[in-house]
């Protein structure tokens, strides 16, 4: 049998964070590892959190400072001379591409999507070039990669997962906890960003809540996430007499996310900025109905349209009663079957399966 494959990893952060992006490196990285790989983790910003680590990976301590981040990498690959470099974030990649040479070793960069929505730095664009192979969380991405002049043959589409906490549960138990006696329940999870005048798209759904309430609908929008926007998005409750019924929640526990999803009737998220959209999965793997509107990544979220409703940003205030509408009528068959089908698509399973196979022509 040969010897298991060496992979190196730059990462901005993985096991300890949080956050999407190092949410996705842990999954990419607990992937390689049960494939049965060597996989040596160096972070460039993750706190020193005790978590448990799978088999066949060591996650080395941060290096925050830029200069000895580039010594502890180049040290690493002189020493334990890995047979693939895994680039875990753009502004690695100068970096990985030259410990690539250095080595011997080709060199996998990673797109999560935002990164590359803004003007890509040439140092960072040619990074991308010279990488073996290029892994986008998105069609979208993809084709943003391919816009800096990466060869499309070189850039391969490897979704996101998700995590298999969020599942089905007790959804009247969820709903008495988080939404009370409320009869229609909506909820955003996502930070609240001042950038693009909010880019995520809450001030959107306030005005549309406020309609449903004057139309004697007995509705809350429940929003989970804290950020700078606060402040307009409280304003604009006011503004629209809806103060009651938008409830800001903060930060929310991970462990407590899952039964959040399950307390609501409807996920939406009319962002204009999501490189994918984590946030939706969690949300259908708990069996709740989303919309999201079809800009960026969120076609591959919603698998096209497959598992939640996608619209534009001028068709989202008719289909937003609508779906609202639909997912009140669904059944617990229903729910469940959402959940299977995201699974089936999404899981963990699928997920290791296309890692393996990106990586599989670049290792023994």
């Amino acid at each position: 049998m040969a010897a298991p494959s060496r992979i190196l990893a730059l990462v901005t952060d993985a096991f300890g964070s949080y956050g999407g992006i190092a949410c996705y490196n842990r999954d990419v990285l607990t992937a390689l590892a049960e494939l049965g790989h060597e996989v040596r983790v160096l972070p460039r910003l993750a706190e020193p959190e005790h978590e448990p680590l799978p088999a066949g990976l060591v996650q080395r301590r941060p290096r925050h400072n830029k200069l000895a981040y580039a010594g502890a990498s180049l040290a690493e690959a002189l020493l334990w001379r890995p047979d693939v470099i895994f680039n875990g974030h753009l502004y690695h990649g100068p970096l990985a591409v030259q410990l690539g040479r250095l080595v011997g070793a080709p060199v996998v960069s990673q797109l999560h999507g935002t990164e590359m929505w803004g003007t890509v730095s040439p140092a960072h664009a040619g990074a991308l070039r010279n990488s073996t192979k290029v892994l986008a969380v998105s069609r979208d991405t993809r084709e943003r990669a391919c816009a800096v002049g990466v060869d499309g043959a070189r850039v391969e589409v490897v979704h996101n997962t998700v995590n298999p906490a969020f599942s089905l549960g007790d959804r009247a138990a969820a709903r008495a906890r988080f939404a009370g006696g409320a009869a229609e329940v909506v909820l955003t999870v996502g930070r609240l960003d001042t950038r693009g005048g909010g880019y995520k798209g809450h001030g959107r759904v306030i005005p549309l809540i406020a309609e449903m309430a004057r139309a004697g609908r007995d509705v809350v929008y429940l929003i989970a996430g804290m950020g700078d926007d606060r402040a307009r998005l409280e304003a604009l409750a006011r503004e629209h007499g809806v103060t009651d019924r938008v409830r800001f929640l903060g930060k929310v526990a991970q462990e407590d996310l899952p039964h959040l999803y399950r307390a609501a009737d409807l996920f939406a998220l009319p962002s204009t900025g999501e490189g994918f959209g984590i946030v939706y999965l969690e949300a259908t793997a708990c069996g709740t109905p989303v919309i999201g509107l079809d800009i960026g990544g969120v076609a591959d979220a919603l698998d096209d349209g497959a598992l939640g409703t996608l619209t534009t940003t001028e068709g989202f205030a008719a289909a937003f009663p609508q779906a609202l509408d639909a997912a009140l009528g669904m059944d617990d068959a229903a729910h469940a079957d959402l959940a299977a089908r995201t699974f089936q698509r999404y899981g963990f399973p699928a997920f290791r399966g296309a890692v393996g196979a990106a990586f599989a022509p670049l290792l023994r």
